[in-house]
């Protein structure tokens, strides 16, 4: 029965996909065995592969199971509230902007935003940051997540398959289909195998008595070693579930990879470029100072703050956060044809006056007319933009934006690993200077625009091969793309999830070197089982040629033996720790 399934499988994918499969040499050895009236023989081939087929489902489970884990995280229903009381619904009942209520000890059903209440959350699933947090009114929080402690209100902003735990379930399924270019090569190979095989082993039935002498029968079982250890199974499974396996560990750890190829690319990096706002600082910077010429600095802060607040950017945020401190009422103002320039700042109407908020760069570009702006500016070492209210500078705004503490770690951990840092940033090259000093970095491009950036990318990449680019997500899109690896910190989550090939979800620096150690493991693991397979068919396929090995004992080694060897070999992936 076991048989006659196999060769069914077999002949239906010659049949309708063209393709000679596995089944099909198996098929042939079992058969070919009964011939010989090797019933034993015939025997084990079949139920020697059935194991080896069960082991690649025991990857396939591993990967399957690894999914359902985000998926079982979301609760069946979740409690609205409506007018003084609340319902229980299912999920899909619920619309954004409704405000559901978790209580202690529950998963929070839906993406939002706190608006009563604060507990300390457990979001170890999505971030991979083992100690709960404090989130409190004003904070976001994503769906899957543990409230432990308190009872909160939430307000909806997302759907529930439009969730962050939903979409990184679909980037999961969906970074198996974004192969490494030595899986791709695999997958050529197989296709031309396998015909190979079939026609080698006719050729030996063929030739064999011919030139060597001997009867039929014994060259044609030789023939059958020849195929059943030739099954290329091991050989197929041993780059896919290695990069998977990493793909796997490497989420536990709260970074998202979207794809085999980006593994691959990883353990070829020998420069890696940061930007410097929210990668190599916090990304929260806070307004410190700000200078003006006529204007009381409030009213200033207002104007800028009515335009920025339709921007993600982190200075944008920055500001809005600081007229809302002021207590100024920034949101009654009327503003129109809001335009934001990457790399440069924004500009619109402010209650019928022309707003200017960016660097001194745009404000040249857009001849504003500025009085002397380098006055403004003189002696401060912090980021400064300008603001410009009918095209005549009014103000500039400072900014202080802490170094994360693990940069300098990181840093020369990534020297000792052989990997060139590099500091590329929009901003003054005095600031620039000043962070890079800190953290030890000596190579720093400053004051540049977004199409300066793509250049010394492109030129790090005539310098070193691969390179890898560093970014926040949200205004670096163009260099992540640039880069052979675009890696985004998660804190702009959404615009991460589109932009960049990996996602530092949890927002830790120090990810980065344990990303490149996991990628290197994972290709010299690769190899290994790559080389394992060849090495040990070969040295199977000598001694069946010498008449030394039973057919039962060549599929025992060569096929179960070796998958379940190349699985082991590829699970000491897991035993890394995130660090």
């Amino acid at each position: 029965f076991v048989g006659g399934l196999i060769g069914l499988l077999g002949f239906r994918e010659l049949i309708f996909e063209r393709n000679i499969s596995i089944e099909i040499l198996m098929s042939i050895a079992a058969f070919g065995a009964l011939y010989l009236n090797l019933h034993f023989e015939a025997t084990m081939v079949l139920l020697l592969f059935s194991i080896s087929e069960y082991l690649e489902l025991f990857i396939e489970d591993i990967v399957r199971r690894h999914i359902e884990s985000f998926s079982k995280l979301l609760p069946n229903k979740a409690r609205v509230l409506v007018g003084e009381g609340e319902e229980y619904v299912d999920l899909n009942s619920v619309s954004i902007g409704d405000v559901i209520l978790v209580k202690p000890g529950e998963r929070i059903p839906f993406d939002g935003v706190i608006i009563d209440g604060q507990s300390m959350v457990d979001q170890s699933i999505v971030t991979g940051e083992s100690n709960p947090v404090l989130m409190k009114s004003g904070d976001n929080v994503y769906a899957g997540t543990m409230n432990m402690d308190g009872v909160l209100k939430i307000k909806v902003d997302k759907r529930v398959e439009e969730s962050f735990i939903s979409r990184i379930i679909n980037l999961v399924v969906e970074a198996r289909s974004r192969k490494a270019n030595v899986e791709r090569l695999v997958d050529k190979f197989s296709r031309f195998y396998v015909p190979i095989i079939i026609l080698s082993s006719i050729l030996i039935v063929v030739i064999g008595p011919i030139f060597f002498g001997g009867s039929m029968d014994s060259w044609i079982y030789k023939s059958l070693i020849l195929i059943v250890i030739s099954c290329p199974s091991a050989f197929i499974i041993s780059i896919p579930s290695t990069i998977f396996i990493a793909i796997i560990v490497a989420s536990k750890c709260g970074i998202l990879v979207k794809g085999g190829i980006y593994i691959e690319n990883l353990s070829k990096i020998k420069a890696i470029l940061f930007d410097k706002t929210g990668t190599l600082t916090f990304g929260f910077p806070r307004v410190h100072n700000i200078k003006h010429i006529n204007n009381a600095s409030d009213e200033i802060l207002m104007y800028a703050a009515a335009l920025e607040r339709f921007s993600n950017h982190p200075i944008a945020k920055a500001i809005v956060e600081e007229a809302s401190k002021r207590n100024l009422p920034f949101e009654n103002l009327r503003v129109e044809g809001v335009k934001e320039l990457p790399g440069e700042g924004i500009i619109g109407y402010v209650n019928g006056l022309e707003v200017f908020v960016g660097n001194l760069d745009m404000m040249l570009k857009y001849s504003c007319n500025c009085e002397d702006p380098t006055i403004i500016l003189e002696g401060d070492n912090h980021t400064s933009i300008c603001v410009s209210i009918n095209r005549s500078i009014n103000a500039s705004i400072c900014f202080f934006d802490d170094v994360r503490e693990e940069a300098k770690s990181t840093i020369e951990s990534l020297i000792d690993l052989g990997i060139k840092p590099m500091l590329i940033t929009g901003d003054r090259f005095d600031i620039a200077m000043g962070i890079a000093n800190t953290i030890g970095i000596n190579e720093v491009y400053a004051d540049l625009s977004p199409e300066e950036k793509l250049k010394i990318i492109e030129d790090a990449k005539g310098r070193y091969g691969f390179v890898a680019m560093v970014g926040d997500g949200v205004n670096d899109a163009p260099a992540l793309a640039a880069s052979n690896v675009g890696i985004a910190m998660g804190s702009g989550v959404d615009a991460a999830l589109e932009s960049a090939d990996v996602i530092l979800i949890n927002n830790k620096l120090s990810l980065i070197q344990h990303l490149i150690r996991l990628s290197r493991k994972t290709m010299s693991i690769a190899k290994q089982n790559i080389f394992i397979s060849i090495g040990v068919k070969m040295l199977l396929g000598f001694l069946g040629f010498l008449g030394l090995i039973p057919l039962w004992f060549a599929v025992a080694i060569g096929d179960d033996g070796l998958t379940l060897l190349i699985l082991l070999n590829s699970l000491r992936l897991t035993k890394l720790k995130c660090s």
